[in-house]
């Protein structure tokens, strides 16, 4: 038998995941900008 989660369709989980990335590269690019510009 197979143990641990495994979910049949991974495009329920990409949503989520892809969301959660794109809010780490523009709060990483708003910190960037503000240590430069100093705002």
């Amino acid at each position: 038998s197979v143990k641990g989660r495994h979910d049949p369709c991974v495009g329920i989980r990409a949503v989520p995941i892809g969301e959660a990335m794109m809010h780490c590269v523009l709060l990483d690019h708003y910190l960037i900008n503000k240590a430069q510009c100093g705002k």
